[in-house]
């Protein structure tokens, strides 16, 4: 399952960038204004036409088409006014302003119209792309996996983005069925680079290595070697700049489940309404940080997983999601509220409590992989229908 996400066209920017943006959509308006006050003061005498012919295009700048007009009209509107306060009307000026001003207002909404058509055919170019490097590195989880069912969910943190730093996968191997949820420390493209070589390493170890340990290491090793490919460490004993929380889990035939979890919030089991998470017994550090591990790189838990259960496997943006208020979003309590639900319908219910929790304003990516034990032939699946 792919939750839709957030858009926009216009830029994102934050701090002192915004409001050098918004000065810069106001000083078209402000000039039409300090034109109205020469205008009606004694000092009328100063030929304040080329202050308001400059105002579209200005406007054309910063505010789009939609802007342009308004600011054409302000100035043909203070162009009507101070003609009539100083009885300018008849004079030659007056009109060669106002021809002046029909000519500018019209370049300006035409150049600002096609810049914006422009911007918008990028845009759609990036998101496509965006969505093939999605379909390759997040790939679509597979319904049926043997004796489960699974379903996940994505949303990306960045305004219009589709990808970010959190990295999920579902494999059927024939050690079983094999999963993996990880986060990487860090945004942008470095952080995509990294869920790459993390779920690369994954896919590749996860149907020779029996040893889910082996699965893990593997995925620490590439990790590392792309990291001193990249410069991200300086020499053999230096420490992994950028680090990866990631959860490990193989659901074999029999009635329970396998962990390792590498500095990841733990899985939540929903059992009978009751939600419980499965903490690590030795809490072990992320990939990338092997380096303070002094004992065995790691062991794999074992936890009851029997017919009728539900497993939600996801990262730190969603159980650190807050509203305006600085709340915490409780996972565990929208889990209960939709124990009745199918995983489609919990997967969307999830997503809409989440966006109506934050107010649709993520802070961090968020991947959910939402995991069912089948029960028998003959008995309704869990979840129920929604």
């Amino acid at each position: 399952m792919r939750a839709p996400l957030r858009s926009s066209l216009g830029p994102r920017a934050d701090g002192h960038h915004q409001v050098l943006f918004v000065f810069a959509e106001c000083v078209p308006f402000a000039i039409a204004l300090l034109v109205l006050v020469i205008e009606f003061s004694p000092a009328h005498v100063l030929y304040t036409g080329p202050l308001l012919v400059a105002t579209p295009a200005l406007a054309a700048v910063t505010m789009g088409p939609k802007g342009t007009l308004a600011a054409a009209g302000v100035a043909v509107a203070v162009s009507v006014a101070t003609a009539t306060h100083n009885d300018a009307w008849g004079s030659q000026q007056v009109y060669t302003n106002f021809l002046a001003l029909f000519l500018v207002s019209v370049a300006s909404f035409m150049t600002s119209r096609a810049a914006r058509r422009r911007t918008e055919n990028e845009l759609n170019q990036v998101r496509r792309i965006a969505t093939a490097a999605q379909d390759v590195l997040l790939r679509p989880v597979p319904d049926r996996l043997g004796s489960v069912r699974a379903s996940s969910m994505y949303l990306a943190a960045e305004t219009g983005a589709q990808i970010g730093g959190d990295l999920y996968d579902v494999v059927q191997t024939r050690y079983g069925v094999r999963m993996i949820v990880g986060d990487v420390r860090g945004k942008g493209l470095p952080a995509v680079r990294a869920a790459a070589v993390v779920l690369g390493a994954f896919r590749e170890a996860v149907h020779y290595e029996e040893d889910l340990v082996e699965v893990i290491r593997h995925c620490g090793a590439a990790l590392r070697r792309d990291a001193v490919v990249t410069g991200m460490v300086g020499g053999d004993d230096a420490v992994l700049e950028g680090f990866v929380t990631a959860l490990v889990a193989q659901i074999p035939d029999g009635p329970h489940i396998e962990v390792i979890n590498r500095g990841h919030p733990p899985p939540l089991l929903l059992r009978d309404g009751t939600v419980r998470a499965l903490m690590p017994t030795a809490p072990m550090p992320p990939l990338g940080l092997e380096e303070f591990i002094s004992g065995p790189p790691g062991r794999t838990e074992r936890y009851p997983f029997a017919p009728g259960d539900r497993l939600l496997l996801c990262t730190d943006g969603v159980i650190e999601a807050r509203d305006p208020d600085d709340t915490f979003f409780d996972l565990t309590e929208a889990m209960a509220a939709l124990r009745d639900h199918t995983r489609e319908a919990f997967l969307e219910g999830l997503r809409q409590a989440l966006l109506r929790h934050t107010q649709s304003r993520l802070s961090d990516d968020v991947a959910v992989v939402l995991v069912d034990r089948r029960e028998e032939e003959g008995h309704r699946p869990a979840g129920g229908p929604a």
